[in-house]
């Protein structure tokens, strides 16, 4: 007798069709909408200015809400000079100090040169209006090659979406234990943080500052750690949680439109995004002789501490099903079972599902073996073989009916499950890295050869590799 292959039904068309939609129409609304709103018509909102003196102060703050309800926040600072190192520490975005017929505006334009313009622009109409004559003086100039002062943004990127990537090819990697795939992490993230500062500083686009290393380390070290904790737990949504962190909500917030011109949801963004703090820290090393450079450098840590404690996570999650499996195949260990003369398959080799301890390749396979009546099938045969039809392993279901089975290779594999007087039954599988899959059957008496109106068909478990297949 020859096992049954279950094919989809109607209705898996349209299921497989919006699983297959789901994620472009999702990332596709999502750079619609966000980057539209992040970069249209740039404008201050509650951008930091330092005003000397308390009388000057509440003239300008006056006239700025005028303008701009919302546009400025203005602190009242004791003389030029402390509005000057107002900005060179970062606590504001420019420092404003007036005399009779001048007045003096403060900028870094490391900041960005559009928001030293947008202040510029604002403050000259300022200044006219009091009939004095403006002078704006660049307390954190750029180098020659990064005019717009976004050049920084550019390398961050370079170190940013190439993170997403190392953990997406680290998630085929099924040989590899989670320590080795960290240790490849930091391997990468220094090679590209090398090559990065090489070329960045060879050609001129930001200062020579060997500081520069520690936090692309820090930035690629960060996306990709996170990336690859998150994997077992958002699943088929991988793509679109990584292209979602680090693209559609990264990028707007990221500083390449100066932050104090961007919408407050992105100014929001840019507090918590590992882009937007790496730049933030690159901007405070290379300009600001290492003002503000605290802060970033924590959330990007705490990153890769969320990224590791995720992963420690998964490997409890697993060891504790793990144990479950191994205490139930304790207590009720099972007789060899009975070959199936229909089965031309070797002799089984039942494999006890042990403990997982963290590092260990993760459990790839499993599921149950239930009878027509939802009932449990006990010491059922579960072979699993390749698509070249060799057999990978064999083994037997427990008291449940379950069975489990790890280390197995990627790709297409197919799974027959059989056991004395009931007909064996296929399924194919596509096993992919970082995704647990499930491969239940349902054994149907033989002298019952009823259809169960599942649109089944029979076929040898030779011909296993021309079954419909299943995608986990």
């Amino acid at each position: 007798m020859k096992p049954r292959i279950e094919r989809p039904r109607g209705v898996s068309v349209a299921r497989v069709l919006i699983e297959t939609l789901t994620i472009p129409v999702l990332l596709f609304l999502g750079l619609l909408l966000c980057f539209p709103l992040a970069f249209h018509q740039p404008q201050p909102h509650h951008a930091k200015i330092a005003v000397a003196g308390l009388t000057v102060e509440r003239r300008v703050d006056t006239a700025l809400r005028r303008e701009d309800r919302d546009g400025f926040d203005v602190t009242a600072v004791a003389d030029a000079r402390d509005a000057r190192r107002a900005v060179l520490d970062r606590d504001a975005v420019a420092g404003f100090a007036a005399t009779d017929g001048h007045a003096l505006l403060y900028v870094a334009k490391a900041n960005g040169s559009a928001l030293e313009q947008a202040l510029a622009k604002g403050f000259t109409q300022l200044a006219a209006h009091d009939h004095q004559k403006l002078t704006v003086t660049d307390v954190a100039p750029t180098v020659g090659k990064d005019g717009p002062g976004t050049t920084l943004v550019y390398f961050g990127i370079a170190w940013n979406v190439p993170g997403y990537i190392l953990a997406t090819t680290l998630l085929r990697a099924v040989t590899f234990t989670r320590r080795r795939k960290l240790i490849t992490i930091a391997g990468a993230a220094g090679l590209f943080s090398v090559v990065g500062f090489l070329v960045g500083a060879g050609l001129g686009f930001f200062p020579d500052d060997p500081k520069t290393l520690a936090i692309a380390f820090l930035l690629t070290t960060a996306v990709a750690t996170f990336s690859l904790g998150m994997a077992p737990f958002v699943k088929h949504f991988f793509p679109l949680a990584g292209l979602g962190l680090y693209v559609v909500l990264s990028v707007p917030s990221s500083g390449l439109v100066p932050v104090p011109l961007l919408p407050r949801f992105f100014q929001g963004l840019h507090t918590v995004m590992p882009l937007g703090n790496a730049v933030d820290a690159l901007r405070g090393v290379l300009y600001f002789d290492g003002a503000g450079v605290l802060k970033p450098v924590l959330v990007l840590s705490a990153w890769i501490a969320a990224g590791t404690a995720l992963l420690a996570l998964d490997a409890l999650r697993h060891r504790t099903a793990a144990g479950r499996r191994a205490q139930d195949e304790q207590e009720d260990v099972p007789e060899p079972p009975v070959e199936d003369p229909s089965v031309e398959a070797p002799a089984p080799t039942a494999l006890p599902v042990r403990p997982h301890h963290f590092g260990e390749p993760l459990p790839m396979l499993e599921g149950t073996v239930r009878d027509t009546g939802q009932e449990p099938v006990h010491h059922a045969a579960v072979t699993v073989m390749d698509a070249g039809g060799r057999q990978l392993v064999r083994t037997t279901t427990n008291a449940r009916g379950e069975y489990a089975v790890s280390g197995l290779p990627e790709g297409y594999i197919s799974v027959v499950a059989s056991h004395p007087g009931r007909d064996p039954l296929v399924h194919q599988k596509l096993l992919q890295s970082g995704v647990a899959i499930r491969a239940d059957f349902t054994l149907h008496d033989r002298r019952n050869r009823t259809p169960v109106g599942s649109g089944a068909e029979h076929a040898g478990p030779r011909h296993a590799r021309h079954a419909s297949r299943d995608h986990a």
